[in-house]
């Protein structure tokens, strides 16, 4: 809509919620239309660029307002952001580092997903450079590194734990969970927690298929005729998984996904300078298809608790990843009624 209609929306109500991306070409006008007439907003962006971008132009004037911008509160990121604090919050002890490995099952009918999620990660490839420079921009404060450095993985490597190939998690993940992290360390001085990201791809046969898509798909980001090629054919360049079409309802219900989380850290009185990490845990958040049904259920219990645990979120208002917002509210006592369940699986003794 235009802005006299964004304005007019926003002025009725108290949270709205914006499900139409990619948010680089259409989230900023709603954002705005938001937080100059006094709502709060949540969208499911996975695009870094996009949800920093807001951070950079929005925060402080979301916090004068008293309203609350809460960004990537779908799939992507709320199993990874909340699932980091909750994983934090049933170890005994200090965690210091994560790192989550996400599994997607598919039924006989195979995976779907929507094409706006590959046009997002186009444009957001294609545009790595620009990230850049905004987060130059903002001038985040370092996170400090407490405890053992969690060493990065390469790209691609096998896991005994899964007997599976897996790759580094490509989507917005890794910076929402960063972002959280630096916010309740400067804020509210808690210990952060390093993060790394990965996904299960499967045995020698999906990886190769997965590897010339991948470098097929990299190739041809780079130039505008490619971009082009990428978002006119997602079938063809994805071997099927993304469509114009979406996933069907049969895919749907075939459709789901478990995040795992190892995690380790220090138990009381335990040296975080100079001991190694003494306590693991592992913990896991299950839920239904990720795009179509994990998605708004994630989305609608954001918004319920925005509004129904508001004395649990920050003092003031402003642009916030879910972790920073939600940390203290009862959001993943919602999910878990829902069918987004968090668990711990394992907690090996000192």
């Amino acid at each position: 809509g235009d802005a006299g209609s964004l304005a007019a929306m926003a002025k009725q109500t108290r949270v709205v919620l914006n499900c139409v991306g990619p948010y680089r070409f259409f989230g900023e006008p709603v954002v705005e239309a938001c937080v100059e007439n006094g709502a709060s907003c949540i969208d499911i962006s996975g695009e870094p660029q996009f949800l920093e971008g807001m951070y950079l132009k929005y925060n402080e004037k979301a916090a004068e307002k008293g309203v609350y911008v809460v960004g990537s509160c779908g799939f992507d990121s709320i199993p990874a952001d909340m699932g980091v604090l909750y994983t934090r919050d049933k170890l005994k002890g200090t965690l210091t580092a994560v790192e989550s490995f996400l599994s997607v099952k598919s039924g006989p009918e195979g995976l779907g997903v929507h094409d706006g999620t590959w046009k997002s990660a186009v444009y957001g490839l294609a545009d790595e450079a620009s990230l850049k420079k905004l987060r130059k921009q903002i001038g985040y404060a370092p996170v400090p590194v407490v405890g053992t450095k969690l060493k990065k993985r390469g790209f691609m490597f096998y896991s005994p734990e899964f007997k599976k190939y897996c790759i580094t998690f490509m989507g917005s993940d890794g910076s929402v969970v960063k972002r959280t992290q630096r916010y309740l360390h400067t804020e509210l001085q808690q210990t952060p927690v390093q993060y790394g990201a990965y996904v299960t791809v499967g045995g020698l046969g999906s990886v190769i298929k997965l590897m010339f898509l991948g470098m097929l798909f990299v190739l041809l980001v780079k130039f505008n005729f490619g971009r082009k090629l990428l978002t006119k054919y997602p079938e063809f360049f994805s071997a099927g998984c993304f469509t114009k079409k979406g996933p069907t309802q049969k895919q749907m219900d075939g459709t789901s996904f478990t995040m795992t989380f190892f995690g380790e850290g220090y138990s009381e009185g335990q040296d975080l300078q100079n001991g190694k990490p003494n306590v693991k845990i592992c913990t896991e958040v299950k839920g239904p298809e990720p795009g179509y049904v994990a998605t708004p259920i994630a989305m609608v219990q954001a918004a319920l608790s925005l509004l129904e645990d508001a004395s649990a979120l920050p003092k003031r208002g402003g642009v916030y990843s879910p972790g920073a917002a939600f940390s203290k509210t009862k959001l993943i006592d919602r999910l878990n009624k829902r069918g987004v369940e968090f668990s711990v699986i394992s907690k090996p003794e000192v």
